[in-house]
């Protein structure tokens, strides 16, 4: 009986463990899938629609300050919009053959291409912020300078500039004959991050992650400067009611992107800065390193909605609804509403 008992649960074990092996990874492998297609298909969807608000306002703009940002802000977009799109197919690629990266990349050039990417779409963001943060801080805090010195094509060329910083960080690995390493996961790739072998293995996450850390740090810096001199020059009365409105959309949208991009970003340039501190046996380093790089995935999607979400018209219904729910309107809403009016009266005569 004893011995039939025994038999029996032994068949009972193996069936459990067949069917954990069939069944399992396969809605596994499913459930990756559909969520990376999901993610791909509302980031393209989010960075198109805010792509085409931005550019409808560049068009119709005759600021020179405002053109500026848009200009920066068009350019984060459809960053995030061909991160989304090319990583995205990337990882569903990767899906598609299995994550069996020795069948279909014997010579590691998708892995090359997938890892450069992703550091490529990883650093462009953060740069493309800090470099707006800097723009309307100065455009703030000395107009005149900004006016004169920062013409378009300088607009341009520091633009280009961000995007060869990040471009040149992407492809430093393969220069130094340190490739992409395929991650525990078998499903992306990046730095080599479980147990450095040399101190490249630590110079290159190390770098990845100080140059994420001081392009927010210097959006911090930038925004909490131009926040301040607009508080200050509103509290001494300097600034008249002409202008001020593409101010605080700016700042708010500024604000917004800063606020995302450290709560998405911090966890995972934190983690790479600390690669090389070893971490407890309870929570695998790769399980962790999945998680933040997913948390970091989220600022691509994000940072269209605060294009789409914080702009003037939604701004100023936000307000309206504020003040009708608190009160009657306040001096604050009635100089935002006359800005509003010389602002479209402005740009409806200097199209004339």
């Amino acid at each position: 009986f004893f011995q039939h008992l025994k038999f029996n649960s032994q068949n009972v074990g193996k069936n459990k463990s067949y069917v954990h092996s069939t069944i399992y990874p396969l809605s596994q492998k499913e459930l990756s899938i559909t969520a990376s297609a999901v993610s791909m298909t509302v980031g393209i969807f989010s960075n198109s629609l805010a792509l085409f608000i931005l550019v409808k306002s560049y068009n119709r703009i005759r600021i020179k300050s405002k053109a500026s940002f848009l200009l920066f802000a068009s350019s984060l977009v459809v960053t995030d919009l061909l991160g989304h799109l090319i990583n995205g197919s990337l990882v569903i690629f990767v899906y598609s053959f299995h994550k069996k990266w020795e069948t279909f990349d014997p010579h590691r050039i998708v892995c090359s291409v997938f890892g450069a990417c992703m550091v490529f779409f990883g650093l462009s963001p953060l740069f493309l912020g800090s470099a707006m943060a800097v723009e309307r801080c100065i455009g703030v805090t000395r107009p005149i300078f900004h006016s004169t010195a920062l013409a378009s094509y300088h607009m341009k060329r520091l633009l280009g500039l961000t995007w060869l910083l990040a471009a040149l960080v992407a492809v430093l690995p393969m220069l130094l004959w340190k490739p992409y390493k395929v991650q525990s996961s078998r499903s992306w790739c990046f730095f080599h991050m479980e147990e450095p072998k040399d101190w490249l293995d630590v110079l290159l996450p190390l770098l990845f992650s100080m140059l994420g850390l001081m392009a927010l740090l210097l959006s911090i810096v930038c925004n909490a400067m131009t926040s301040c001199a607009l508080l200050r020059s509103r509290l001494r009365r300097k600034h008249h009611c002409r202008g001020t409105s593409y101010h605080i959309e700016m700042i708010c949208q500024l604000l917004g992107i800063m606020l995302v991009s450290c709560v998405c970003w911090g966890p995972l340039l934190v983690r790479m800065a600390m690669s090389h501190i070893p971490y407890s046996k309870e929570e695998p380093a790769s399980f962790s390193l999945l998680m933040v790089v997913r948390m970091a995935t989220w600022n691509q999607i994000l940072d269209p909605w605060v294009y789409i979400l914080l702009r003037k018209t939604v701004l100023r219904k936000m307000f309206t609804l504020l003040h009708g729910c608190c009160g009657p309107k306040s001096y604050f809403l009635q100089r935002w509403q006359r800005s509003l009016r010389d602002n479209v009266r402005s740009q409806h005569f200097s199209g004339l």
